[in-house]
């Protein structure tokens, strides 16, 4: 106990040191990209320069919001409106969060199963591998409004094409690393397996499957943090009317800088939350892997 407590310590001072330098270089900034929309103004003569750090860290349409105006738009957003609302950046939350969801799902399966045929044949391990690790030389930005397009002519619409932008992100690094954790057992194992006559389903079961997991989790928090960013991105050819993204794009239409940062801020909370959700299963299934 005394022995994480100090390592806590030791990473945690640090950390706020960072983030309180981050902060104040923050509000440093608000006041240089926004005083001259307050200097614009006519002042009155007795201005001090209390004042004016006041006006620039309080502008209703700020170039650069302040932290706090930030945190107060995003809770009178959950706080004043239901979630049912699109004032509710809980209900955009929810929108961006189900399509990025539903994506991570479908790329963690088509990636587990691209590699398990990958390490069973040496022939598609050599046709496959190459043309997966092209895939993503693509940019999402480029292949987003081709993929929405073609499944908009099929009248594919809603969650289902900002899912598959979010698949295409989500499958590499499961791909990559799954393809690593079963080819991850020993010479020895193999062979041992191989010697009782256990057939290529059973070996992955019992050997290849729980010998990968180390490197399953890691690759899905990865995953689950470029499907976020995929759905977002999906959302923004589209003109969709929910989702961060959404958002985003209304805030860059009306040039509210504080709708747009406040969007941002939920989707960096979103991500760490899903990222964090990945950690707990981990943590739960590795535990009970090494009690069996």
């Amino acid at each position: 106990m005394n022995i994480s407590l100090s390592l806590a310590r030791r990473h945690s001072i640090p950390m706020g040191v960072v983030l309180v330098v981050f902060i104040v270089l923050w509000y440093a900034l608000a006041i240089a990209m926004n005083a001259s929309g307050v200097i614009a103004r006519v002042l009155p003569s007795d201005w001090s320069w209390q004042d004016l750090l006041a006006a620039t860290w309080n502008m209703s349409r700020p170039v650069l919001p302040t932290p706090h105006q930030i945190i107060i738009d995003v809770y009178n957003s959950i706080t004043q409106w239901p979630v049912s609302s699109p004032r509710n950046l809980l209900y955009h939350a929810w929108v961006t969060a189900s399509a990025a969801l539903t994506g991570f799902a479908m790329g963690t399966v088509l990636g587990i199963v691209l590699a398990i045929i990958i390490v069973h044949s040496k022939m598609l391990d050599r046709a496959l591998l190459p043309w997966i690790v092209a895939s993503q030389t693509i940019p999402v930005l480029a292949i987003a409004p081709i993929v929405l397009v073609i499944l908009g002519s099929l009248n594919i619409t809603g969650l289902f094409p900002k899912a598959v932008i979010a698949m295409y992100l989500c499958f590499f690094p499961i791909t990559i690393a799954m393809v690593q954790g079963l080819r991850s057992p020993d010479k020895m194992q193999m062979e041992l397996f191989y010697t009782y006559g256990v057939t290529n389903l059973d070996t992955l079961k019992m050997l290849r499957f729980p010998s990968a997991l180390p490197f399953l989790f890691p690759a899905c928090r990865v995953a689950i943090a470029a499907g976020l960013v995929g759905t977002m991105v999906a959302e923004l050819p589209t003109g969709a009317q929910a989702g961060l993204g959404a958002r985003l794009l209304v805030g860059s239409y009306y040039g509210n800088t504080l709708m747009i940062w406040s969007a941002l801020v939920v989707a960096s909370l979103l991500g760490l939350f899903l990222t964090g959700v990945v950690s707990v299963i981990e943590y739960w299934v590795m535990r009970n892997r090494r009690i069996a």
